[in-house]
């Protein structure tokens, strides 16, 4: 019998900085999450720390990681070679077969691309994956972008609005994220679409309104909330909503629920 909460030990093939604080680890791994699982990345002595999986291929998954934490820390000092531990997948993903055929809209806020970032490039290397692909990915700052490689890939497959929340930077916008759902043209859609949000809580709830605001059906909405999950398997408690517990339930919801994981 398979001990879900075992950590296997992993080497690090790679560590890629997209950013100050952003770093994609590559690790050597058989496992194969669904797009929007997560895993446990942990060091011994030091503790773990639930991260989405941002991209994925034939024995490795990446982890692109924000430095804010002891543990994530402690992951920042290890390099290619070194050993991570593992645990996982868990959680309830994209729901990717409600997206084929359809209209997909991507909104997405700071590091929330990394848990669309694999969805992303399969349906860019499966052009007939979806009707369309809209994509509007907002950062703070140009200081925080991430994936700028696949960024700029992405503009000769999708749709795509990138835009920074006040500085200027040539060939992209400034404003929030929500300043462009009117832009989307969902009267062409013929109510065959998708939506996916993932990014802050802030950015998520204001998107969500926006959204509605401009005549999206909330039934066609999903988003994901990585909120402070430790265990992962439901069993101490630490993001639970309500009833909800995150790491089971989602971390992807429908809007109709995610509107009200509010603590």
């Amino acid at each position: 019998m398979v001990n879900c909460v075992q950590p296997q030990p992993c080497t690090i093939l790679n560590v890629h900085k997209e950013s100050k604080h952003e770093w994609t680890f590559r690790v050597a791994t058989d496992v194969k999450p669904a797009h929007g699982q997560f895993m446990q990345l942990s060091i011994p002595k030091i503790g773990e720390a639930p991260i989405s999986v941002s991209a994925q291929g034939d024995g490795w998954l990446e982890f692109t990681i924000r430095s804010v934490g002891k543990v994530t820390n402690v992951i920042f000092e290890k390099t290619a070679g070194d050993t991570l531990f593992l645990r996982g997948p868990y959680g309830k993903g994209w729901p990717v077969d409600a997206l084929k055929g359809k209209h997909v809209v991507i909104i997405t806020g700071g590091t929330g691309l990394a848990p669309v970032r694999s969805l992303l490039t399969m349906m860019a290397e499966t052009p007939d994956f979806a009707k369309s692909v809209h994509l509007i990915s907002g950062f703070k700052n140009e200081e925080g972008i991430v994936f700028q490689k696949e960024l700029d890939a992405w503009k000769d497959r999708f749709h795509t609005i990138y835009a920074l929340d006040n500085d200027e930077k040539e060939g992209w916008r400034t404003g929030l994220v929500t300043t462009f759902v009117k832009e989307i043209p969902f009267d062409s859609f013929d109510g065959n679409y998708a939506v996916l949000v993932v990014g802050p809580p802030p950015m998520m709830k204001f998107t969500g309104l926006e959204l509605v605001k401009n005549h999206v059906d909330p039934l066609k909405m999903w988003m994901s909330f990585e909120r402070k999950m430790s265990c992962a398997v439901g069993k101490c408690g630490h993001c639970r909503i309500d009833e909800t517990y995150v790491c089971l339930d989602g971390p992807v919801f429908p809007y109709t629920k995610a509107r009200e994981l509010v603590d």
